[in-house]
């Protein structure tokens, strides 16, 4: 029961789907949407009949980011509002919660980006593993239109999303859009597709990923992240720890009987 988002998950395919639902604010977000977002990313993450999370908007846009209507001069007064500086740093706990969630998940999330991602929205997007988009997605920092920094791991993830510092530094310094082509083209969008087949595409990626083994999945996005801060040697060792653990699966075993007996395998994360 969500005010501002909505939950749905797919038992037969393993696949829940996050709808941020605001469309008449483009999904921007409040204090208690983020909120909400945080509980269903842990909701999911603790529900092992989801092997995968699609992470989307209501209406055209996937996020504008914010809602400005609870910032300095807007309509909402909310925490961000408050002239006490600990006021202020403490209402980001809800924000790294959801954003550290998502990384910290251990299912695979796409973003399926059928609009805008602005500010916030752009951050949400760089914080899911995958993006598909439509001609429609577009992107941009924003928060230098409005005299800001971001505040949602920005600096972060920009260089490591987008493959390129000098890109980040250009839209973290100019709050320039990057459309659809430019962000296949960078790979910050995994797939472009017409508006149309955004869906259906998004679901077939999403049904693949979910067939797959989930243990040897799960170890691939720990590492994937974890390894972004670790040296080689580190990595080498997490790597054989890891290997370890799938070697020693009844997954592995499945995997390799179907590969003898040409069928497709049936992972059970065991």
């Amino acid at each position: 029961d969500y005010q501002y988002i909505l939950l749905e998950r797919d038992p037969e395919d393993h696949i829940a789907t996050l709808t941020l639902n605001r469309p008449e604010r483009r999904n921007a977000l409040n204090d208690v949407m983020q909120d909400e977002i945080g509980d269903a990313i842990e909701a999911v993450d603790a529900d092992d009949s989801v092997r995968v999370l699609i992470v989307t908007g209501a209406g055209r846009a996937l996020c504008a980011g914010g809602d400005l209507e609870q910032l300095k001069g807007g309509s909402d007064p909310g925490v961000w509002v408050s002239e006490n500086v600990d006021d202020i740093r403490r209402s980001f706990k809800r924000t790294q919660r959801f954003m550290l969630g998502l990384q910290r998940m251990e299912k695979p999330v796409i973003a399926m980006v059928n609009g805008a991602s602005v500010g916030a929205g752009f951050d949400l997007a760089c914080g899911c593993d995958i993006r598909i988009g439509s001609p429609r997605a577009r992107f941009m920092v924003a928060y230098v239109k409005i005299g800001l920094f971001p505040g949602f791991g920005g600096t972060w993830l920009y260089p490591r999303m987008l493959g390129s510092m000098g890109k980040a530094a250009e839209m973290l310094f100019t709050g320039d859009f990057m459309e659809a082509e430019e962000a296949h083209r960078l790979g910050f969008l995994n797939k472009l597709v017409p508006e149309e087949e955004l869906e259906s595409t998004t679901l077939e990626m999403a049904r693949k990923i979910a067939s797959g083994p989930p243990i040897a999945i799960r170890l691939s996005k720990l590492m994937l992240y974890r390894g972004l801060e670790f040296d080689l040697e580190t990595a080498m060792k997490m790597a054989a720890a890891a290997e370890t653990i799938t070697l020693t699966s009844q997954d592995h075993a499945e995997g390799t009987a179907a590969f003898r007996e040409s069928r497709n395998p049936k992972y059970d994360g065991r």
